[in-house]
């Protein structure tokens, strides 16, 4: 590849690079726009789009260090290298600052959990209750009594029949009703861990590598 192909590729690099860092400063605008420190809330929010966001700056910063290296090789700290080491410095900080927001956001999302078990354990027990009083021979001759009332099973048919009906509705109707409670539920308790896992290895685990990643980059940026 010639000399000319090399300037024309770390040109290309160097505003790719430019291009995703300003988009994570974009990114981060609004949240900057509301600044509110003070709520818990907006703290965590601020660590979890600063950590999703990151990686794009790693990037940018990434390409603009490659373009730099490509267009002068042999040449020292030039200015675009030190805007590299400072963002980077920046950024690793910021990632620092970032785990106990992570930390904290997951203890505060672990004591809002261990409200939700007890409303969980609660709905459980209800629903194993209800299940059981299917299998009551007290609750299936209730039922009878108050279809028969209702005239939805004749006075006059047999107790077989009855029965029957009694346990058709139940299979049908009453069962059916239950096994989607019971689904929500489940579908409750991995929505609730789900949620930790992911503030706890995803959050709080990039922002670690993230801190890592930009320290190295900005020794890179220096050598």
């Amino acid at each position: 590849m010639s000399t000319a192909s090399f300037g024309r590729l770390g040109h290309l690099l160097r505003w790719l690079g430019l291009t995703l860092v300003v988009l994570f400063g974009l990114h981060l605008l609004a949240l900057l726009a509301s600044w509110n420190w003070a709520l818990e809330p907006f703290r965590a929010l601020f660590a979890d789009r600063l950590v999703s966001e990151a990686p794009m700056a790693l990037v940018g910063l990434l390409l603009m260090l490659f373009g730099s290296r490509l267009d002068h090789p042999a040449a020292g700290r030039t200015p675009l290298r030190w805007i590299v080491v400072v963002l980077s410095g920046l950024l690793a900080l910021a990632m620092v600052v970032a785990i106990p927001l992570s930390i904290s956001s997951t203890q505060e999302l672990e004591k809002q959990a261990s409200q939700t078990d007890f409303a969980l354990a609660q709905q459980t027990s209800q629903l194993e209750r209800q299940k059981q009083q299917l299998q009551d021979p007290a609750f299936i001759d209730q039922m009878i009594a108050q279809a028969e009332q209702n005239g939805q099973i004749p006075a006059t048919a047999s107790a077989e029949l009855k029965k029957q009906k009694a346990r058709e509705f139940i299979d049908t109707q009453l069962k059916p009703q239950l096994q989607r409670a019971e689904q929500q539920l489940g579908q409750a308790r991995l929505g609730r861990d789900l949620a930790i896992q992911q503030r706890r290895f995803v959050g709080t685990g990039s922002a670690v590598a993230l801190a890592i990643g930009f320290v190295l980059l900005a020794l890179v940026a220096l050598l």
